[in-house]
């Protein structure tokens, strides 16, 4: 079994401008996420069986609009640097991918780096270089679920399955 989480990929234009926002982020301190990692997680699952895990989500997401997202400003968790999701209808979608089953409540985010917990103020550059930091909005229009497998230099993500979301006028 391998650990599963369900998420929406940026398309390739956003990432492009957020690694442009970012620029050469140089020696700073902070482990950095690479680009083609980069996505918006709605649950995560752990160590599951993915053919019963994508049977569920799929009854889950059955009939689903698709969601309108954007990219803003850089905030922090303890560790980790990342961006905020704005999009009304992200935190319903990530509810019913399953993400209420986790004891915080869910903040939608797309992780850019690591840090060591005890140095919060490496971030900090980056917080204020990307506080007005707002992507293009884009329609999300499909969940993938993502398999992670922990490898040499990081866990390595792979989609598993996609779930087309549906387009409303």
């Amino acid at each position: 079994m391998k650990a599963l989480f369900s998420a929406l990929l940026p398309p390739g234009d956003v990432v492009e401008a957020v690694a442009e926002a970012l620029g050469a982020p140089g020696d700073s301190g902070l482990t950095w996420e690479p680009p083609e990692k980069w996505h918006v997680t709605l649950a995560y699952y752990g160590r599951d069986d993915l053919p019963t895990r994508a049977a569920w989500l799929a009854e889950r997401l059955a009939g689903r609009a698709a969601v309108d997202v954007r990219l803003e400003k850089a905030a922090t968790f303890p560790g980790v640097l990342w961006l905020t999701v704005a999009g009304t209808e992200l935190t319903p979608l990530a509810h019913a991918a399953g993400a209420g089953a986790e004891a915080r409540p869910y903040t939608a985010h797309l992780t850019l780096a690591r840090f060591p917990r005890e140095e919060p103020g490496l971030a900090r550059r980056w917080t204020n270089r990307l506080a007005g930091f707002t992507s293009r909005n884009w329609r999300a229009a499909e969940v993938v679920l993502m398999t992670s497998e922990r490898e040499p230099g990081g866990p390595r993500y792979r989609v598993a399955r996609t779930f087309e979301l549906v387009n409303r006028a």
